[in-house]
């Protein structure tokens, strides 16, 4: 396994980490997604270790805390050998005060991970979105005092625009508290949005991208075809509302090229997908998923080789789109590279 610097940090973490959205199993979308139990998940952590994925990120909202509970069971008895990294400010009830990331609200979802978790620290605790109601000062000052009682190593963020994490990095910087080292973001072959304004500032600014649903919403398996219908046992039957839209038109371009490199490589491709992630600019570590123990194992052979750059530059064109305003004016422009610090098809790089 590759490990890879998250952001400006010190911290060294794995190129791929394993999601467990898929432990605890309910609600709709959750129930959709898995129902690991703990056993389950014990065998399924079992598997990442043994291949040096030792990073495993939840949230309090998966599956109403019970991911949280289950990753903690999963992992007792060897804390020390993983990095378990939770989210918290989406809506977990409907109090006044189940949602956001007031000082009050981090400070009580921090003590209810450290509970559910079975555990004394979380290594990275990241803010799920942007709470436009509560003072950025608020929050930081929150985050600093959750990283001084020791209760939290790393922070970071996910979901949020361009201008909201530089304004918080900013007002970090000013009240001399502890910077954002990590963004949680959607990026895949047919979403690729995040190239256009966040990675330049995550490059620019030291913040590491963690790659959250890299198969594109389970549409990149590689069981998604034109003119097929969905398999009968395709999550996105009852998840694809839940997530973000992909133009149906796009989807069977990158799949037909990645069928191509597929059969150049003797690769599955899902693997092919993961694998050009790992190619970008400012991707830190991809988080995969699994049900079972078969999809585990075939999603952690994205890694341990390696694409060609032509096989790069054809996936780069498949899923490329052209940028919206302000950036397409712009995108291909002789010269725009020195002006930007990272263009979408630009050399790979780890950092």
């Amino acid at each position: 396994m590759e490990y890879r610097r998250l952001g400006a940090s010190g911290l060294h973490v794995p190129a791929l980490s394993f999601g467990a959205g898929t432990f605890g199993g309910r609600g709709p979308l959750f129930g959709a997604w898995g129902d690991a139990d703990a056993r389950t998940a014990r065998r399924l952590v079992d598997i990442c270790l043994e291949a040096g994925v030792t990073m495993f990120d939840t949230a309090d909202v998966y599956s109403d805390g019970a991911s949280e509970e289950v990753l903690g069971a999963a992992v007792r008895g060897r804390r020390d050998a993983v990095l378990l990294s939770t989210k918290a400010s989406l809506p977990t009830g409907d109090g006044p005060n189940d949602a956001g990331s007031s000082r009050s609200r981090l400070i009580r979802a921090v003590e209810s991970a450290l509970r559910r978790l079975d555990t004394d620290y979380i290594d990275l605790f990241q803010l799920h979105a942007f709470d436009a109601g509560t003072p950025i000062e608020e929050v930081l000052d929150a985050l600093h005092d959750l990283v001084r009682a020791g209760k939290v190593r790393y922070l970071g963020v996910s979901n949020f625009a361009g201008w909201q994490l530089m304004k918080s990095l900013a007002l970090a910087d000013q009240h001399h508290h502890p910077r954002y080292v990590a963004h949680q973001v959607y990026y895949s072959l047919v979403g690729r949005d995040y190239e256009w304004e966040l990675m330049p500032l995550g490059r620019d600014q030291g913040v590491g991208a963690l790659v959250w649903s890299p198969l594109g919403w389970g549409r990149l398996t590689g069981r998604v075809r034109r003119g097929q219908p969905l398999p009968e046992q395709s999550r996105l039957h009852t998840t694809a509302d839940f997530g973000p839209p992909v133009d149906d038109e796009l989807l069977h371009a990158v799949v037909n090229v990645l069928d191509e490199v597929a059969a150049e490589t003797g690769r599955a491709v899902p693997q092919i997908a993961l694998n050009w992630l790992l190619t970008r600019p400012t991707v830190a570590s991809v988080i995969i998923g699994a049900r079972d123990e078969r999809q585990l194992r075939q999603n952690l052979g994205a890694v341990g080789w390696r694409l060609t750059d032509e096989q790069v530059a054809r996936l780069d064109k498949a899923g490329e789109r052209t940028a919206p305003y302000p950036h397409f004016a712009y995108q291909r422009q002789e010269g725009f590279a020195r002006l930007s610090p990272v263009m979408p098809g630009s050399p790979r790089s780890g950092d």
